[in-house]
């Protein structure tokens, strides 16, 4: 009996002990289970083969690193510009004048064609439409030109071919290595040979072309317009050296049309050379009838009005005019062209007039003593030298575009 009450008090309490596992194991597998997942976040498996990332590198950028550039602290704008106070009675308008310049260059030569270096400004006087202008600018040029060879060139006459190019071979030969020079030719109508250029080997191959003319026409007046048109466009004073006898055969233009064009251009002199003198004096000495030029009949008065025409274009302009009558004066007309190009005085006035309505104004350069009086000038053995003064008639007061 008392086998079996021990036999029972042992399961009862194998029983309890069983109950007592059973309740700690679900106990701990409910703390387990709500404890997991921050254990996964925790304990992520790691990689033994990955590196841990190096710290942030300092730079131009940034504030971090053993070499960091502290980054510019952001500064406040600058406060605007105060406005300036408005004065009373002053407009809120700017006012721009434009008052007009008139350049005018002069030649003051000797008879003999010497210029006359020793002048100052006190012994000009410059007269607009018959009023005094006060001179503003006054000096000497003594500078490189710039220059347009102007030949005629036809099928004319032999004599006038040969002259034509012994003159122009002349003048290319008395250049300077600044001078700016282009070479053209006409007949029926103008042909450029050569742009402007330093290059004296440039111009003698230009001239080097002219060895068969081709028309007998010689149209000067639609010539000397086409090229006073394309100098219009360049800057600074300019030369025209017009070779020519003058003629003009079959031109479109008149001669009035002509002057109008040489009045109204400015910044350019001509300085015409007749050439041709060679057989009309052969014709007056024989009493010749008339000359042909190919084909045309001219007679002497036909080149006493081209004399005429050549010589206004030199007055208009405040060139000079030269007829040579042998082929070896021309080195020496070259000489005195280059001599009165390169030496010149430059004056220049604002015109009491400042209208530009386009009117022609007459202008008149005269050449007094300090004190007002008439001026005398001497050579070296104290004679009174005889001397001219050169410079163009006038100019047309009008806009110009820039």
């Amino acid at each position: 009996m008392s086998f079996k009450f021990n036999f029972r008090l042992l399961q009862a309490k194998s029983t309890i002990l069983a109950l007592f596992g059973l309740v700690t194991v679900l106990c701990l597998t409910v703390f387990g289970l709500q404890s997991l997942p921050a254990l996964a976040q925790d304990q992520t498996p790691s990689n033994p083969n990955q590196q841990a990332p190096p710290p942030e590198a300092g730079g131009p950028n940034s504030d971090v690193g053993p070499y960091a550039i502290p980054k510019k602290k952001e500064e406040p704008p600058p406060p605007p510009p105060e406005r300036p106070k408005k004065v009373e009675g002053m407009p809120d308008y700017a006012i721009q004048v434009n008052v007009p310049l008139v350049q005018v260059p002069v030649m003051v030569t000797t008879k003999d064609g010497q210029f006359i270096s020793t002048l100052q400004k006190d012994n000009f006087r410059v007269f607009e439409d018959g009023v005094q202008q006060k001179i503003s600018n006054f000096n000497v040029s003594d500078a490189p030109i710039t220059a347009v060879l102007l030949v005629e060139y036809a099928s004319t006459n032999y004599s006038f071919m040969i002259e034509a190019l012994q003159a122009s071979y002349s003048f290319v030969q008395s250049l300077k290595k600044e001078d700016w020079v282009a070479v053209a030719y006409y007949d029926m109508k103008p042909q450029i040979l050569v742009d402007f250029t330093q290059d004296k080997g440039a111009l003698f191959g230009a001239l080097n072309q002219l060895r068969i003319p081709g028309f007998s026409e010689t149209n000067l007046f639609d010539a000397l317009y086409d090229t006073l048109d394309r100098l219009d466009r360049i800057e600074g004073h300019k030369y025209i050296i017009l070779v020519s006898t003058g003629f003009d055969s079959f031109s479109k233009l008149n001669l009035d049309q002509i002057l109008k064009k040489v009045r109204t251009t400015k910044d350019v002199t001509i300085f015409p050379i007749s050439i041709g003198w060679t057989l009309r004096e052969y014709c007056e000495v024989n009493h010749c009838t008339g000359m042909t030029r190919g084909m045309i009949p001219v007679n002497r008065m036909d080149y006493y009005q081209a004399d005429n025409e050549m010589q206004t274009f030199a007055r208009l302009t405040g060139g000079r005019f030269y007829q040579p009558r042998f082929q070896a004066e021309y080195p020496e007309i070259f000489r005195d062209i280059a001599g009165d190009i390169r030496h010149q005085y430059q004056i220049a006035y604002h015109p009491s007039n400042e209208k530009l309505d386009g009117s022609y104004r007459k202008l008149k350069v005269e050449v007094v003593a300090p004190d007002g009086g008439p001026l005398k000038v001497r050579d070296q053995k104290g004679k009174d030298v005889k001397y001219q003064v050169i410079a163009r008639e006038g100019y047309t007061a009008k806009h110009t575009v820039d």
